[in-house]
């Protein structure tokens, strides 16, 4: 697919925009500062932080460090305000208001729908089809693809915790190449690293994948994600992205928390969330109430409940905080339940052991 025709998905006005050059885009911090009407003192506390300083647009370094991490080059990556920042950007760049649509797979994350109408593009649905032991893609995923200008996908996916084939993902977007783009959010890939699609991106120019540091590297507070992509469309995201989206702090403690030791840590408590979520499936499964657990690939697990609202209010009230799915297509009384620390494990199992008993 020729660079030419991968920029024609986009809107006209993005592609005729001027994006705004901030001053630290135009110039380094590098000299006497005197070009964006800055403090030239820092705050009391800086800590050295030169706070008093708007923070490089997309740090060099943060952009290095994920780019390897992710298996990829910083000019395919766009650091973004966690990956929610991510799809508003390519719903706002690639769809026209009144004339595109958007697919999605429900149930899914309920950005995408979301910043769709935001925008005013239509939302094409291909529900997830409930098998004995999970969930799949339609059959017809093509198909119901046909015409939209984005297809969003999810693997694993929220909140249902499956996975899905590179083969699907391929098949899609060979189907979609010179129409439209096809997004996989992989905001829980690092609990599943060997269903990235990452080994896709070069043969299919019109594949975008959507990470975050929210779930994974414990940074949801710092609001971290990126895009990666054919520099193409992220040339065509950068020109209305926010001109300073990333603080100096976050992205200190983002690079800190990259780290080799960091990761380390990290490697080990994820392989410790994996055999939690295998203790509270399995005891879930025997629960008093708990009609269905459906096993994933996250750090979550899907139930059914005998009563899925009750089920939420009654753990609540025990000071055990669960997400209600009822309200999404095909989830009648299903809760989604995050699995935490052994300690925050073993008393949700005393609940769930006692709960409708």
């Amino acid at each position: 697919m020729k660079p030419e025709a991968l920029a024609e998905l986009a809107r006209p006005e993005i592609r005729a925009l001027k994006p705004y050059a901030s001053a630290r885009a135009l110039a380094d911090a590098a000299g006497i500062l005197l070009n964006a009407n800055e403090s030239p003192w820092p705050p009391v506390g800086d800590g050295g932080m030169a706070l008093n300083r708007y923070p490089d647009p997309q740090p060099a370094g943060l952009k290095s460090r994920l780019a390897e991490l992710y298996d990829t080059r910083p000019e395919n990556l766009l650091v973004t305000r966690g990956s929610d920042e991510g799809i508003d950007l390519l719903v706002r760049v690639f769809c026209r208001a009144g004339i595109d649509r958007v697919l999605i797979c429900p149930p899914c994350f309920g950005m995408y729908a979301l910043s769709a109408q935001v925008q005013g593009a239509g939302v094409a649905q291909a529900p997830l089809v409930a098998t004995g032991d999970g969930f799949d893609l339609p059959a017809d995923l093509v198909d119901k693809a046909d015409g939209c200008r984005i297809a969003f996908l999810c693997s694993p996916n929220n909140p249902t915790g499956n996975t899905i084939s590179v083969e699907t993902v391929a098949a899609l977007a060979t189907a979609q190449q010179g129409t439209g783009l096809v997004v996989v959010d992989e905001a829980y890939v690092e609990f599943a690293p060997e269903t990235s699609m990452i080994r896709l991106l070069a043969e299919h120019p019109n594949l975008v994948l959507l990470r975050t540091l929210s779930k994974a590297h414990a940074l949801a507070g710092c609001r971290l994600g990126a895009v990666i992509a054919d520099p193409v469309v992220i040339d065509l995201l950068r020109r209305i992205i926010a001109p300073y989206p990333l603080p100096t702090p976050t992205v200190s403690i983002a690079l800190q928390v990259l780290n080799e030791d960091s990761l380390a840590t990290e490697r080990r408590q994820l392989a410790m969330l994996a055999a939690e979520r295998d203790r509270v499936t399995g005891v879930l499964a025997d629960s008093p109430g708990i009609v269905k657990v459906w096993p994933g690939a996250a750090n979550f697990v899907l139930v059914r409940a005998a009563d899925g609202p009750r089920l939420v209010r009654d753990a609540a009230a025990a000071g055990i905080r669960l997400r209600d799915q009822s309200a999404q297509p095909g989830l009648a009384d299903c809760v989604r339940i995050t699995i935490g620390t052994p300690e925050e494990n073993n008393a949700l199992i005393g609940f769930m052991q006692e709960w409708n008993s």
